[in-house]
Order: structure tokens, then sequence, then C-alpha cells
């Protein structure tokens, strides 16, 4: 078979790319899906005990007027709920507001000292120069106490990485800064200080999970145009064929891969080899998602939180997220169930017994007060994915500006969460559109915004 344009994978970028070319008017072209089923990374599962669980903890908010309408058009206005964000740090025996470092008043006396003795010195002697690195930016935007007391632990519980093995590219809308005049005054007045961020407030699918967001997209795409169980085994640049595990093949004048872009450049034939061996030196962290499904109520103090973040080594996760609470239907019967579901980071930096990990967050989970007793548990649901989230490493826009590049005379690009590896425009809403502005240029010729530049991209937050 012969398409004009081929787009391997059928996450976001893909069906972005797919839907838009539609939109233009444009047929001839064709989604290969490893897997059996559209979605990517954003896809959901409904284990045996009828409890819903999503590839971690996705929620929708958006920097685009044109992916805001898509969702519309996907689900409806009545297929969406909208949360007013609560999120919580869990440490020292309490909950602290995120974003931590405006609250530091809910900590023990020493912490909050310490904190505070730490932003005090920098403003006395303001550390100057661009960062090398991730933990350069901490320690110069939130002082020693901070980086010590939070900043330092929990990012490596999140990356999987150690700060200084990242940069500070990334940073952006992602991180909170530090005002110092603002947490003295919430110490002094004792100020609560909740609703910083893009995704203060949040929307979440009523039925399905996010996995029926991209279902639904797919079904606009049309399923006669998404090619399933077709695994990507190498690509021919000079007579521009892909062939598939099974054998299978497919010509194309225009190639979209959203495949991990250091996969992609091992499957291209005769693609430089110093290209390839660079691409090998990207960073990433695999994702461990544990669903437990319990049966009662929370308690009362947890009832109204959205997610949770755990700096404190005792516990596998980094984060947790009251699943129950996106939507009602997310349980079999919201009346008798409730559900959690963690994220545990894993790399060759922080190595993880998946054997013992179901167990490990369990003992957690009644260590940090979150349940109970394992009497409440009716369902446990584990599921790895060895590409989690691209790592922000402090060579990786290095390697990015040697290989992208170099896919595109041979009429090949990489887009989407692996394919540019870009994680400060990898949400779903970043991810679809890279999809869309790529079939924008490739058709017309409009030059690209998100993937080139991410931070233009995000200041589009509250302007759309």
């Amino acid at each position: 078979m012969e398409y004009q344009y081929v787009i391997i994978g059928s996450g976001p970028t893909g069906l972005g790319a797919a839907y838009r070319l539609k939109e233009l008017g444009i047929t001839n072209f064709i989604i290969l899906e490893r897997e059996a089923y559209v979605g990517g990374l954003a896809t959901s599962f409904v284990d045996e005990q009828g409890f819903l669980w999503d590839i971690g903890g996705h929620v929708q908010f958006s920097h685009y007027t044109y992916f805001d309408n898509l969702m519309i058009k996907a689900l409806g206005n009545e297929g969406w709920l909208s949360h007013q964000r609560e999120s919580w740090v869990w440490m020292r025996n309490r909950f602290v507001p995120y974003p931590f470092q405006n609250n530091i008043k809910y900590l023990p006396k020493e912490d909050m000292w310490k904190c505070l003795e730490g932003l005090i010195k920098l403003y006395k002697n303001p550390i100057n120069g661009k960062p090398k690195n991730f933990r350069e930016w901490i320690m110069a935007t939130f002082g020693e106490g901070l980086a010590d007391v939070f900043m330092i632990p929990y990012n490596f519980k999140v990356w999987a990485y150690p700060a200084e093995q990242m940069n500070a590219v990334w940073v952006g809308e992602r991180v909170a800064v530090i005002d110092l005049q603002r947490v003295t005054e919430n110490i002094l007045f004792d100020k609560d200080d909740f609703s910083w961020g893009p995704n203060n407030t949040f929307q979440f699918p009523k039925h399905g999970g996010t996995g029926a967001i991209w279902k639904a997209v797919g079904d606009l795409v049309g399923l006669e145009n998404v090619m399933l169980n077709a695994d990507v085994q190498h690509v021919d640049p000079t007579t521009k064929k892909i062939t598939m595990a099974d054998g299978r093949t497919v010509g194309y004048q225009h190639l979209l891969s959203t495949m991990p872009l250091d996969q992609f450049t091992k499957k291209v034939d005769g693609f430089p080899a110093e290209l390839i061996q660079k691409s090998q030196g990207l960073k990433h962290s695999s994702t461990n998602i544990i669903g437990v499904g319990l049966k009662g109520k929370p308690n009362p103090e947890l009832a109204p939180k959205c997610w949770m973040y755990f700096p404190e080594s005792n516990s596998p996760y980094y984060r947790i997220t009251v699943f129950s609470n996106y939507s009602p239907y997310n349980v079999p019967d919201i009346n008798q169930y409730w559900s959690l579901m963690s994220e545990t980071s894993e790399s060759s930096a922080k190595p993880v017994n998946r054997e013992t990990l179901v167990a490990d967050t369990v003992r957690a989970l009644l260590e940090d007060g979150l349940i109970e007793s394992e009497d409440q548990i009716v369902s446990k649901f584990l599921y790895s994915t060895d590409y989690g989230y691209p790592t922000p490493s402090v060579e990786r826009d290095d390697i990015l500006k040697a290989v992208l590049p170099a896919l595109e005379p041979m009429d090949m690009y990489s887009r989407g969460r692996f394919g540019a590896w870009k994680y400060e425009v990898s949400n779903q809403d970043h991810s679809l559109m890279q999809g869309v502005e790529w079939a924008n240029r490739v058709v017309l010729g409009v030059p690209e915004l998100t993937l080139n530049f991410p931070d233009a991209a995000n200041a589009m937050w509250g302007k759309k």
C-alpha cells in the first residue's frame, strides 16, 4: 500500500496529525499503531473488579483554543467534569498545601526556619549567572533550606535522576518560583496559598477515563485510517518503504514518527551511525502505575483531595491521585467504593523491584495514613511502561539539535512526547498540537510553534 502521509503511533500527536490532515481535506494517509488500541500512553484500562485506571495522573487543561474545541467535539459538553485542583504535599506526618514553597508555615518550626533562612541568605547573596543544571537552578531559586527539605528529594523521586543531570530549560510554568515577601506574609498572617499554576482548574472525562478522549478522536479520524498491531521494524528512506514485524510493508511520501526518538533512529536504514549513537544519549524514566480499589469511603481529610506529592523515602511513590474523585464512574459503585492511584518512577539511577512494588505501595499507604487496613482493598492493578517521561537532561538539547533536523531531508519527522523529547511541551494539549502543527507545516508551509518555541506556546495559557 502506498500513502501520501504515514504516521507511526496513535497517541495524541499521531491522532492530532491525522485529524488535521482530514480537516484539510486529505484522506491519503494511514496511522500505524503497534498496539491493538489507539491512545498510546493516554489510554485507560478497566480491571477485573471493574475499577478504571489511567496510565498516570492525566488531567485536562489547555493552552490552545484548537485543542479545547476538539475536546468538546470528541466528548461533547456533557462528557466532562470540571474540578478545582486540591493538591498537597505529605511530609513530616502532615499535609502541606501545594505549592509547597508558598506554604512552609505548615511545617514544624525547625523545618520552617531552615527554609526561610535559606531564602534570606539567598536574598542577601543572590546567585547570579545561568545555572548549568537543574540542581543549580533549585539552589539559586529556592535556597539551600527548601532544596534540602523538599525540592531535591522530591525531584529525584519524580525524575529518577539526580537534579545535576537535568537541565533547567524545561522549568517554565512547571515549577512555582519563590517570592520571599509572599512567603513571609503567609507565615505572619497565617495565609494559605493554593491557586498557582495552569492546572488550578482542570477537567476530566465523565466516563471512560483519559482513554475515552482518544478513542473518540480516533473515531473522528476514522478507524479505517488506522492499522492496528502494526509494529514498525525498518524504515528505508531510499525506497520510502516501512516494514513491519509481520512482514507487511507500507510506502510513504511523508513520514511522521511519534515513537521514542532513540528507538526510531535505529530503525532507519542508512541513518548516520554517529547520530544513532548520539540519540542513545537521551535519558528517560519508566513509570509504574499501581491502582488500589477500596471499599467504603476515604477519610474526611483525604476525601476532597485531587492528588498528593510524597518527597519522603518511606514510600516508593512520588504522587498519589484520589482517582475516584476525578469521576464517580472510575469505580464500580461510588456509594460503595473509592480508589487511589500511585505513580513510581524508575531508571538506571533509581531501580525499582517491580515484584515487590505492589506490597511496598500498600505498606506505604498504611504508613502514610491514606488507608486504614488492607481489609479495605478489593482490587490491585499494576501497569509498567518503560517509556514514561522524557528526561530533560543536560545533554538533551544538543542531541535534539543534531538528530531532529537530520531526519527532515529524508521527508521524515519525529514529534510528540518521546518523538521530540521535550518534556516542557508534552502534555496532552501540547502533544496533539505538535501533530496538528506538523500537518500545517507539511501541507500549508506554516512554521511549527510548539516544538520550536515552547516558552511562547506555554505563555498562551490564560490568553487563549
